[in-house]
C-alpha cells in the first residue's frame, strides 16, 4: 500500500503538469493570434474577396478566390481567435470576412461546400447563434446535396479526374477528403428534421468506407465510379505517390471524417473505422518519432510506382505534410472520448505530441515570417508540382482547433 505522501505528491504534479499544459496552449494561440494579426494587415491591400492559402517562392502570401475549397479557413481561424478572447474586434474581422462567403451557399460547381462553409458559417454559427448564418449553412447544404448520385450512393467530389497514367479520365471521382464535407449535411438534418440531408451522409460514408478504406485501414484517394451501376472503376490517386500507397492527408481526413461521422451517428462500424485508420497512421514504420508524417508514408518505397505523367517521379524529397498532422492531431482529442479508456488516453497522447511537435521551432514560425501563416513545411500535391513545403490555412486552421479541443479536455 503507497503512503498518503505519495497520493499527494502524485496530485500535486498532475496539477503541475496541467498548469504547464495551459500555459503551452495559452502560449501557441497568443502566437496564432498574432499571425492573424499581421495577415489581416496584409490583406488590406489587396482585393476585398482574395482569401488567405499559402506563399510564393518569396515567402509572400498567395490568395485566393471565394470559389477555391480553401477560403472558409481564414475566417474560421478568427472565429477560433474570437472564441479564445472574446474580443469584440476579432468578432468583427471573422464576421466581415465568413459573410463574403455568402455567394457560396449556392454554389454547385464542387464538392468542398462543408469546407468552404462550415469551417466559417458553421463556426460563426456555433459562437453567435444568428439565425441568419443557420438559414446560409441549410442552403449550403442543399446545394452540395445537388451533388449526390442515388445509383453510386455517393456525392461527387470533382466534375472530372484524369488519370496520372495516361489519357484516361473519369467523370464521377469521389476523394477521400469528401468525408469532411458530411458534416454540413448533418448539422442541415438536425436543424430541419429533414432526413434527407442525413440519408445522404450516411449513405456517402458508408461507400467510402467499403469502398476506400483498405483491410488494412489504409485509404485509397480518389474512387472513380460508373453511374450507370455505381460500380467502381478505378482506385487511384491524385495527392498521393501512387495508387496504392496512402497519402498522409487523405489518411487524416478519414481519420478525422469517421471519428466525425460516428459522433453524428453513433454507428459502430465509423468508429471501427476511425480507430482502425488512426491506429494504421500512429503506427506505421514510416511514421518518424515526432509523429509528423512525410507527404506519404509509401514515397521512394518498393512496390509503389507514381503514374507516368505524375511529379512525384521527380521528387526524391521526402517532404513533411505539416497539414496532416494538424489534422490527426485534432481528431485523435475526438477520437480519444469514444473508445474505451486505455485506447483514449493513447490518442489524447499522440494528439498531445503532435501539438507540442507542430509548436517547436521545427514547424512553428517565427513571429511575422512565412507569409504570417503559423505553421511551416506543409505539402500540396507533389504530383502536380504545386505546394511543396510551404505554409498552408488549412495546417493553420486544424492546429488552431487542436488547441481549443486540447484546452478544453484540460479545464
Amino acid at each position: 500500500m503507497k503512503p498518503l505522501f505519495y497520493f499527494i505528491l502524485t496530485a500535486g504534479l498532475s496539477v503541475f503538469i496541467a498548469g504547464g499544459e495551459k500555459d503551452f496552449v495559452d502560449s501557441n494561440a497568443g502566437f496564432a493570434r498574432q499571425q492573424l494579426k499581421h495577415m489581416l494587415k496584409d490583406t488590406e491591400s489587396r482585393e476585398r474577396l482574395a482569401f488567405p492559402r499559402t506563399t510564393n517562392k518569396e515567402g509572400k502570401m498567395i490568395t485566393t478566390s471565394m470559389y477555391d475549397w480553401t477560403p472558409g479557413f481564414f475566417p474560421g481561424s478568427l472565429w477560433y481567435a474570437y472564441e479564445q478572447t472574446k474580443d469584440p474586434v476579432w468578432q468583427r474581422e471573422a464576421v466581415k470576412w465568413t459573410e463574403k462567403l455568402e455567394p457560396l451557399k449556392d454554389f454547385t460547381q464542387h464538392h468542398d461546400l462543408g469546407f468552404m462553409m462550415y469551417c466559417s458559417y458553421g463556426n460563426a454559427y456555433r459562437l453567435t447563434g444568428n439565425k441568419t448564418y443557420r438559414d446560409i449553412l441549410i442552403q449550403g447544404a442543399r446545394s452540395l446535396s445537388t451533388r449526390f448520385n442515388p445509383v453510386t450512393r455517393s456525392i461527387k467530389s470533382w466534375n472530372a479526374f484524369k488519370s496520372w497514367h495516361g489519357q484516361q479520365m473519369y467523370y464521377y471521382p469521389v476523394i477521400i477528403d469528401n468525408l469532411m464535407n458530411l458534416e454540413l449535411l448533418f448539422f442541415a438534418s438536425r436543424e430541419t428534421g429533414d432526413t434527407s440531408f442525413r440519408h445522404i451522409a450516411v449513405s456517402h460514408a458508408e461507400t467510402a468506407m467499403h469502398n476506400q478504406v483498405r483491410p488494412d485501414y489504409s485509404s485509397y484517394h480518389v474512387v472513380c465510379y460508373d453511374t450507370t451501376n455505381g460500380k467502381v472503376l478505378a482506385r487511384e490517386t491524385a495527392q498521393g505517390y501512387a495508387d496504392n500507397s496512402t497519402w498522409s492527408r487523405g489518411q487524416a481526413w478519414g481519420i478525422y471524417g469517421f471519428t466525425m461521422i460516428y459522433r453524428e451517428t453513433h454507428d459502430p462500424r465509423f468508429l471501427k473505422t476511425a480507430a482502425g485508420m488512426a491506429d494504421w497512421f500512429l503506427d506505421n514504420k514510416n511514421l518518424p518519432e515526432d509523429k509528423v508524417p512525410y507527404w506519404d508514408f509509401n514515397a521512394e518505397e518498393a512496390g509503389y510506382q507514381p503514374g507516368i505523367r505524375s511529379n512525384a517521379n521527380r521528387v526524391k524529397t521526402k517532404y513533411r505534410d505539416v497539414s496532416a498532422a494538424a489534422i490527426v492531431s485534432s481528431a485523435l482529442f475526438e477520437l480519444s472520448g469514444y473508445v474505451d479508456k486505455s485506447k483514449g488516453e493513447g490518442y489524447r497522447k499522440a494528439a498531445i505530441a503532435i501539438l507540442h511537435s507542430l509548436a517547436s521551432a521545427a514547424y512553428r514560425a517565427p513571429e511575422g515570417k512565412n507569409g504570417n501563416f503559423i505553421l511551416m513545411h506543409s505539402v500540396g500535391s507533389i504530383p502536380h508540382n504545386t505546394e511543396i513545403d510551404v505554409p498552408l490555412v488549412y495546417a493553420d486552421y486544424y492546429f488552431m482547433e487542436a488547441l481549443e479541443r486540447y484546452k478544453a479536455s484540460l479545464d
